[in-house]
This record gives C-alpha cells, sequence and structure tokens, in this order.
C-alpha cells in the first residue's frame, strides 16, 4: 500500500481520488486550503487520511505543508490536483504551488499532474506572466507549463515517475453540472498512475487521458522551453528545482 497526498481534496476529482485510494487501503493525505473546507473532509478523516491546510495562493503556506509532510511518513506519490479555473489565484494555484511542492518535498517516487485540454490553447512564452496573481491568469497557459512540468521533471529526476493527466471535461463544481465527460473515468487515471504496477503505469514523462497516452502541445517536450520555465520558477520563488 502506498502513502498518497492528493492536494485540493475538499470536493471534485481530487475528493473521489482521495475517498478511492482510501477504500482501495492506501494511506492518503488530504488537503484543504481553509477551515471552512477542512470541515468537509471529516468523513475521509474520521476513515484514516491525514490532513493538511493551507492555502496555496499564499507560498509560505505551501513551504508550511511540505515541512509538515517532510517530518512525517514518507511519500510515495503525489496527485497534484489543486486548480483553478479563472481570477488572479490561477498562476499561484495551478502552477507555483506544484512546482514548490516538488521542489521541496523529499521521497514521491510518482507524481501525478492534473492538466487540462485546455494546454493546447496556451502559448509556450513566459514573457509578462504574473507569477504572484496580481490579476487574472490564463488557465490554458497555466495547464501548458504544468504539463511541462510534469516533462520536465520525468526528464530530469529519472528515479521519478513524472506524468500530466488531462481528466476531461468533467462535472465538477469548476467543469459544471453539463460537462459531457464521466467523473468516475476522470479521477481514475490518476490514481492508475499513483498506485498501479501495470506496465503503462510505470512509464514516465507522459500525457495522458482515460489511461490512454496522448500526444500533448509540442512546447511540452521541448527541453529549452523546460529548462526556461523551471529558472523562471526558480527565480520567482527563490526555490531551485
Amino acid at each position: 500500500m502506498s502513502r498518497i497526498l492528493v492536494t485540493g481534496s475538499a470536493d471534485g476529482l481530487g475528493r473521489a481520488a482521495a475517498d478511492s485510494l482510501l477504500s482501495a487501503g492506501h494511506e492518503v493525505v488530504v488537503h484543504a486550503r481553509n477551515q471552512e473546507r477542512a470541515a468537509g473532509l471529516k468523513a475521509l478523516v474520521d476513515r484514516g487520511a491525514h490532513l493538511v491546510m493551507g492555502d496555496f495562493t499564499d507560498r509560505d503556506a505551501v513551504r508550511r505543508i511540505a515541512a509538515e509532510l517532510n517530518d512525517a511518513k514518507p511519500l510515495d506519490a503525489v496527485i497534484h490536483n489543486a486548480g483553478v479555473w479563472s481570477g488572479p489565484a490561477v498562476m499561484p494555484v495551478n502552477i507555483v504551488a506544484p512546482y514548490l511542492l516538488t521542489a521541496l518535498l523529499r521521497g514521491p517516487r510518482r507524481l501525478v499532474y492534473l492538466s487540462s485540454g485546455s494546454h493546447l490553447g496556451g502559448r509556450p512564452s513566459l514573457a509578462g506572466v504574473d507569477w504572484r496573481g496580481q490579476s487574472a491568469g490564463s488557465y490554458a497557459d497555466s495547464k501548458l507549463f504544468v504539463t511541462t512540468l510534469a516533462a520536465a521533471v520525468a526528464r530530469l529526476r529519472p528515479g521519478v515517475l513524472s506524468n500530466a493527466v488531462d481528466p476531461g471535461w468533467v462535472p465538477t463544481k469548476m467543469g459544471g453540472p453539463g460537462a459531457p465527460d464521466d467523473l468516475e473515468l476522470g479521477h481514475r487515471t490518476q490514481e492508475w498512475l499513483a498506485v498501479s504496477d501495470e506496465p503503462e503505469a510505470l512509464t514516465t514523462g507522459g500525457y495522458w487521458y482515460h489511461c490512454q497516452r496522448q500526444q500533448p502541445h509540442r512546447a511540452v517536450h521541448d527541453e529549452a522551453f523546460q529548462d526556461r520555465l523551471l529558472q523562471a520558477l526558480a527565480e520567482e520563488t527563490g526555490t531551485a528545482f
């Protein structure tokens, strides 16, 4: 059994993944951004989940979570699920927080980053990106960046299985009740990549949709773009990868 952190697990895909992994007997660390959201995780905590709390728009909170987890039993996997669709929090939550956790957490050998088909419309440019969220960020750009981060980790950490997942347009609070994709299939792929011993799940550097490897934006596997992204995030956060 594995010990897995699922960020943004108060509802939606993160909640579904945490619930499923707990039911399968894994140790799960759930995450909520504040006390109010954490209250909604009581049922999972009562079943044995460990809770960490912190707002991913606050870099110090992300650092505190990383420090807390580094002082606890080592993690086997992280599902970087937390995300926002629009507004000033887009870049801080969708790319800066996963970058910081990736740089700071010790031990996880499997990393799963939530991407989106929207990443295909992202711009592979770092010029003028507002990493601090003083203004509204581009969701498509943020998902291109996090998909690129997953590929960069796969290249630079050969002992780590790092993959990105498009869960599809599913009927969560973010996706809306009319979303056409399958919510169950939406969270199964990240669980599979986090814990399965099937040969395909033991690969790295992939972009996945419903357990099928897909072709991402051409910039994702551009090593020069990967390096520029890592350098920009390192300079912005003061934390080297």
